[in-house]
């Protein structure tokens, strides 16, 4: 479930960065207002995609434990009946 939400979160940051890069190319240089709240709202969802990559390193970091902890719990269940059929 999360990660489905994560997965939104981070297309709907992805659309809006387009949405802002599209915007860019409109302003005109002389319109400082426009330019500085551009550079604000690329600034707010910079931050968000960095969070959002910060978020899918962690659940792929606490994946490669898991598996990590899976492969070595069926070496010592396999070992173990190794060792009783001996």
């Amino acid at each position: 479930m999360r990660r489905d939400k994560a997965s939104a979160a981070g297309e709907a940051l992805l659309r809006r960065l387009q949405r802002l890069v599209a915007r860019a190319a409109t302003v005109a240089e002389i319109d400082r207002k426009q330019i500085v709240a551009l550079l604000d709202d690329l600034e707010t969802t910079r931050r968000g995609l960095l969070k959002e990559c910060a978020d899918v390193d962690s659940e792929m970091r606490q994946a490669t434990v898991r598996t990590t902890a899976i492969g070595t719990y069926l070496r010592n269940a396999q070992a173990r009946r190794g060792k009783r059929h001996n």
